[in-house]
């Protein structure tokens, strides 16, 4: 899955912002406040409201109206397109959700997941809702058929504030919204903190790294036990990215936790992690997370270059790039200039704020930025001169 487009309207600093063609990488910048982590929280909102409600995500963000856009009364709106594969067709897929305020409680006013054959094709509205009660289809295997017609069933949730696709998604024979409900909760928002994954953790499993990154030893550990030729990889690259880290390793303790411990070739006995510089921390932390398994179909980092040394930028990005090539999306928000001199304009999308409200440009929509790259200045480079119109680094 690659996000195509998405549009959001009147979730907090976002009044109206809709970003077309998305590419594998995309990076954003901005002065502080201006919405980068709320664009990331985009995602984690429609997550948390599928894990839980629509109500309990936004009381995560302080309530309805900490989350509507100052002085609106329409109804927040978020819209995402991409494509998935399904079976010979490659269909431009559409979910869209309005939330708004009824009797002062947040409510689903209207819900759509539907698929459309082509670029001109007629659209298959997969799940319907409105208030909690709509239609889904459920003769999906006949999608393909361009001369079948949609078989559609009645569907109640069990109140308005829960998303159909929660309850309708957990069903097999709903295959479309099973696919899309799973895809969501793979999502990945990095809200990563050095102090956590410096802990030792409760002995346990877990494959993939938590948001936090505090459950860094049992992945590490997971990793060695059934994926060794990833685990190696992420060694010989740690040993390539921080000079004289020569082995890692997940130690059982005494009382049932697991710690990591890293041996510097230069010492006798290893470090174990809290005394350990929070670049090596956080390098290895970004390897594991970058060289999971099973990647995450969209990958959201905010600021990857805090506590790096800038000659890990150039390695650090190109593992994003791998991790794209490999069917994951990657979006990043920086500060740095020298991360976006290893970045292309198409890539680079700037944030600036007006009157409280947030709008976003592309780089390469920008006709004097796109002549100066083709000269050969680097983005970065770029930044730093304040040719992005009011952003500077």
């Amino acid at each position: 899955m690659k996000i195509e487009s998405l549009r959001v309207k009147n979730f907090k600093a976002f009044k109206e912002v809709k970003l077309t063609n998305l590419p594998a990488i995309a990076v954003f910048i901005g002065a502080n406040g201006t919405g980068k982590t709320t664009l990331f929280d985009v995602f984690g909102f429609l997550r948390d409201s599928l894990q839980e409600n629509v109500k309990v995500a936004l009381q995560r963000r302080g309530g309805f109206k900490e989350v509507i856009t100052r002085g609106e009364t329409a109804p927040i709106e978020i819209e995402i397109k991409f494509r998935e594969d399904i079976g010979n067709a490659s269909p431009l897929v559409t979910y869209a959700i309005t939330i708004a305020l009824e009797n002062n409680q947040p409510v689903v006013e209207r819900e759509i997941l539907k698929y459309r054959r082509g670029e001109r094709g007629k659209s298959w509205h997969f799940l319907d809702f409105k208030k909690g009660s709509g239609m889904a289809i459920t003769n999906e295997s006949s999608y393909e058929d361009r001369q079948s017609k949609e078989e559609r069933e009645e569907q109640t949730v069990d109140s308005p504030d829960i998303l159909a696709l929660k309850g309708l998604g957990q069903f097999q024979r709903f295959k479309a919204a099973n696919s899309f409900r799973k895809l969501i909760e793979s999502w990945h928002v990095s809200d990563f903190h050095i102090s956590d994954a410096r802990g030792t953790q409760e002995a346990g499993y877990a494959e993939h790294l938590s948001m936090r990154g505090e459950n860094m030893p049992l992945v590490a550990q997971y990793l060695f036990e059934n994926h060794r030729d990833i685990f190696n990889t992420v060694l010989q690259k740690m040993a390539e990215r921080v000079p004289g880290v020569s082995k890692v390793e997940a130690v059982d303790t005494d009382d049932g936790r697991i710690l990591l411990k890293f041996q510097d070739g230069s010492f006798k006995d290893p470090f174990i992690a809290r005394y350990v510089s929070d670049g090596t921390i956080k390098m290895f932390a970004y390897l594991l997370l970058l060289h999971d398994p099973k990647p995450h179909p969209l990958l959201c980092v905010e600021e990857p270059e805090n506590q790096l040394y800038p000659s890990l930028f150039s390695g650090l990005v190109e593992e994003f790039r791998d991790y794209a090539s490999k069917g994951g999306q990657v979006m990043v928000s920086t500060h740095s200039p020298d991360v976006l001199n290893y970045i292309e304009l198409k890539e680079i999308f700037w944030l600036q704020k007006c009157d409280g409200i947030t709008k976003i440009q592309r780089a390469s929509d920008n006709a004097q930025l796109v002549e100066l790259a083709k000269e050969g200045d680097l983005a970065g480079a770029l930044w730093k001169q304040g040719l992005f119109d009011g952003v500077h680094p």
